[in-house]
C-alpha cells in the first residue's frame, strides 16, 4: 500500500527540485491560494527548513529548499 502524499510533502518535493518552484506552480500542484502557499513556506521556515527566494530573471519569485551539508 502506498502512502498518500500530503500537501506539505508535495510542497517540500517541489521546492526541493534544483530549479525550485514558483508560487503559480505551487498553486497549480497543491490547489491553495497564493497567500496560503506563502504562509506554508513561512511555517516550514519556522520548523527549521532553509528556504531561499530568488528571481528567475523575469521578475518571478522562485522558492528553493536549501540543503545544509
Amino acid at each position: 500500500m502506498t502512502a498518500i502524499p500530503t500537501k506539505k510533502s508535495t510542497l517540500l518535493k517541489l521546492i526541493s527540485r534544483p530549479k525550485g518552484a514558483t508560487i503559480d506552480a505551487l498553486v497549480k500542484a497543491i490547489g491553495w491560494q497564493p497567500h496560503s502557499i506563502r504562509a506554508a513556506l513561512s511555517g516550514l521556515r519556522k520548523d527549521g527548513h532553509g528556504i531561499e527566494r530568488s528571481n528567475d530573471g523575469k521578475g518571478i519569485a522562485v522558492y528553493r529548499l536549501v540543503r545544509e551539508d
